[in-house]
């Protein structure tokens, strides 16, 4: 399979010139003729910039020979909900040059499905069974021996990168290209050996329908942006793709090969990486041929640019484990260079209206796997937001005493770890959302900041964040990148720096198995911390009640609006969050792997009946009035907004009108816990794992606990009672909820139904009983709600509860475009 690869790379290298006889009346002359006055831009392909006309024509002498084509965003909108921000990369396609009459057409073949063969019949049959695209019909304009004349113009000021398609998927509006306000944009548009880059400045007109574009942009009925097209020269074909494992902590590429032969499996997977050598393969230490190199924008301030490279520069210490002497190297972007300019990896610091994703991109050679240029976009929001977070831990505001520096310092340690983590998905690695219960072992998880407490109960964050790279990151770094001698059994050797991993205990679980609704593994969560996440939880919750006793106007600075107090009360009140979403999982929760057969981890294991009631027990705990009430200390000092402070999306709904609105806190929250709880897959667990073992927690005995721990409850009075009361409405609202999911299993809507005939029962009986006009009129009003239920259960809408303050905008891998993308925050 190796040498018919190698075969199929080389032929790809090769390029095949067309030697069909062309017609000499399509132009009049030479194509020197056709462009004098204009400026000419030598390079991968040659072109003129007409200025007259303003545009481009392209001199391609390069007919069916394959090159890179891909666009970019180089301009963008600068709001984290379209999704269009400056650097995005677009899509990466292989495309050639066909040429048919007076047309040059450019054509994207079909690389999913290959047959890697030195039979050319078996190649050509493969490639007539699925299509291809022809990305763009050119005019000839000029023949020139083997060189052809075209308007390039239209082709480079068409919307590539989809702008209006996502404006208007994102409710912005309707809109379509302006060509009167659009034009080629020549301070971008540059011409090197190995790469042709063009640019275009693109005027999007329409209806400004949507809160986003109207937030930021000038006028918002005309959006201008500016989009990249870059043709660049495929690699040779020096480089040895590497196999993929699903538990070797990569991404990577996949493809059919018609070719395979039957007793092996038709789909081939390779990682993505960087080509990387040694200069002396034998030598234990050595410098590489051509060390990965990351540039960083020059447009990071400081303190944030050295805190960026320092970050980064920790993948140093994985590639000196595997023998290599400064192989992986920072530094600040040259004057000048484009950072769209494929010959440089780059991190750019982007800036948003709001705060969003950061994420690590790719140039990849879709014939292999290997990463071209690695692009990394970090939001240059995300700092504020950990500042802000440090900012209500530590009440650092008292009159008379120095600001702690412990604020800056926390945010700073977070962004050299974004960068690294970043960083790291532009290297071909993956999310390892296991590695926070497994000692900090990667960067490549999504870390919570750690939090203790001193001696004396103040809060501590001198520990938050790692200042390194993990076991698991040299781990990974190994697989992709340790040379290998050419008489070593490459295969066996990769096998081996697996399984001394996991003899180790060093864990590996990815992104599909760490998602909390319906989650089901133990270890993998976003936003945690601790082996134990129950354990976990119950630390947390102490911490955040004793942070909320301190919680005062010295959370913000002199002369702030004390409106402003309910902007960092949110991240202390919802500390806790991400913990609960990680503890739920262990209830109908199943430990695995990514197990190959004969490599010795552990397939699967339900966990233990009493992990899953602790995790029961602790999440329940979360839903206490005294645990979900905000003291009437801090409640008094949040007086309505004043003028120029609006509410946003980083502050707690209302219903109260201008006042601050404690029972919405509350109710987001008790909102959350429940609808992890009564997730119809988590349900479909709990009941095929109790049949299973009956010593396990089944959905029914669930059931009871969250209705012994709500509704039948001991009633108390004032604030606390409120909320009582209000969680109960949310626990039947959920419960009819689940009873009415289509997507639930038969038997979950069925105990849902009985617990709920059950609860109807038992409103009616206390309904008679004596008590306050305020528990009677929940009581009735409870019953009238399971009444409606019982008689159109499968048509009852229902209500929704207040929503959750922003949290983590993560998880949107598939953005525009092939290129690999994942989005971190």
């Amino acid at each position: 399979m190796k040498k018919s690869l190698l075969i199929f790379l080389l032929l790809l290298s090769l390029p095949v010139l067309l030697t069909a006889q062309r017609k000499k009346s399509i132009a009049p002359g030479p194509i020197a003729e056709k462009v004098e006055g204009m400026t000419k831009y030598e390079g991968y392909f040659n072109f003129y910039w007409d200025e007259k006309n303003g545009k481009i024509w392209l001199e391609v002498d390069k007919l069916d020979y394959e090159f890179l084509y891909v666009n970019a965003l180089s301009a963008g909108v600068g709001s984290n909900d379209i999704g269009l921000d400056r650097g995005q990369l677009g899509n990466t396609r292989i495309v050639k040059f066909f040429k048919s009459g007076s047309k040059l057409l450019l054509i994207q073949p079909n690389y999913d499905y290959r047959a890697i063969s030195d039979n050319p019949d078996e190649i050509t049959s493969v490639q007539e069974a699925f299509a291809q695209s022809v990305l763009w019909g050119f005019k000839i304009e000029v023949i020139e021996e083997d060189k052809f004349l075209v308007d390039a113009t239209a082709f480079l000021m068409r919307d590539a990168h989809d702008v209006v398609g996502t404006l208007k998927a994102t409710n912005q509006g309707n809109y379509k290209t302006d060509d009167s306000k659009s034009a080629i944009y020549i301070p971008r548009t540059k011409n090197f050996p190995k790469n042709s880059e063009f640019e275009a400045l693109l005027t999007f007109s329409g209806s400004a329908d949507g809160t986003y574009v109207n937030q930021v942009v000038p006028t918002p009925n005309n959006i201008t942006v500016r989009q990249h097209h870059s043709f660049i020269e495929l690699p040779d074909n020096g480089y040895q793709p590497r196999e993929f494992l699903p538990g070797a902590g990569y991404l990577g590429i996949s493809y059919m090969d018609y070719a395979t032969p039957i007793n092996e499996n038709i789909v081939k997977r390779f990682i993505s990486r960087h080509r990387l050598k040694k200069k002396d393969p034998e030598a234990k230490v050595s410098e590489a041929i051509e060390p990965i190199v990351y540039y960083l924008d020059r447009g990071a301030p400081e303190p944030v640019k050295s805190a960026l490279i320092e970050g980064a520069s920790w993948w140093n210490q994985a590639f000196e484990a595997i023998g290599y002497k400064n192989a992986f190297q920072v530094k600040v972007l040259p004057a000048g260079v484009d950072p769209l300019d494929v010959r440089y990896n780059v991190i750019q610091w982007v800036h948003r209206s709001t705060r969003g994703w950061s994420y690590g991109s790719s140039v990849r050679d879709p014939r292999t796997g290997e990463i071209i240029k690695g692009h990394v976009s970090l939001g240059s929001l995300r700092v504020r937001q950990d500042f802000l977070i440090a900012q209500g831990l530590l009440t650092p505001y008292e009159t008379g005493k120095p600001v702690s520096k412990a604020m800056e310092e926390l945010a700073l340690a977070r962004l050299r770890q974004l960068s690294a983590h970043e960083v790291g998905h532009t290297l071909g690695l993956a999310h390892n959302f296991a590695a926070s219960a497994n000692e900090r072992s990667s960067v490549m998880d999504y870390p919570h900041p750690y939090i203790t407490l001193d001696d004396e109960g103040n809060v501590d964050l001198s520990n938050a964040y790692d200042d390194k790279i993990g076991a698991w990151d040299k781990v990974v770094i190994a697989y992709g990148y340790q040379d290998f001698s050419k008489k070593s059994d490459e295969k066996s050797l990769l096998a081996d720096i697996l399984n001394k991993a996991h003899s180790d205990g060093i864990m590996f679980i990815s992104d599909q198995d760490a998602r909390p609704q319906g989650g089901a593994h133990p270890y993998a969560h976003l936003w945690d911390n601790g082996k134990s996440a129950a354990d976990e939880l119950n630390r947390i919750m102490n911490i955040r009640k004793m942070v909320l006793e301190k919680f005062s106007a010295s959370n913000i600075k002199p002369q702030e609006p004390m409106a402003t107090l309910e902007e960092v009360l949110v991240p202390v009140y919802l500390l806790h969050r991400y913990q609960i979403e990680a503890t739920v999982k262990l209830i109908g929760g199943l430990n695995y792997t990514y197990a190959l057969r004969n490599d010795g981890q552990k397939t699967t294991e339900m966990i233990p009946a009493i992990e899953q009631r602790k995790a029961i027990y602790a999440i329940l705990n979360t839903l206490r009035p005294e645990a979900l009430a905000i003291s009437e200390n801090i409640i008094s000092q949040i007086p309505p907004r004043p003028l120029g402070y609006r509410r946003t999306r980083e502050t707690f709904s209302a219903n109260t009108g201008p006042t601050f609105d404690p029972l919405s806190a509350a109710e987001s929250v008790a909102d959350l816990v429940l609808k992890l709880l009564l997730h119809p897959q988590r349900a479909a667990r709990m009941i095929e794992f109790n049949n299973r073992n009956s010593n396990l927690p089944g959905f029914s005995e669930l059931l009871d606990d969250i209705i012994g721990r709500t509704l039948e409850s001991t009633t108390v009075d004032g604030m606390h009672g409120e909320i009582q009361r209000m969680v109960n409405k949310l626990m039947i609202r959920r419960l009819i909820r689940l009873a009415t999911n289509r997507g639930a299993t038969a038997q979950t809507r069925a105990l849902c139904y009985l617990k709920l005939d059950e609860l109807n029962d038992w409103l009616g009986q206390e309904i008679r009983k004596k008590s306050t006009t305020n528990h009677l009129a929940f009581l009735k009003h409870s019953k009238a709600i399971i009444d409606e239920y019982m008689r159109h259960f499968d048509h009852l809408k229902p209500v929704k509860a207040a929503d959750i303050p922003a949290g983590s905008p993560i998880g949107a891998s598939g953005m525009p475009g092939s290129a690999e993308i994942l989005c971190d925050f």
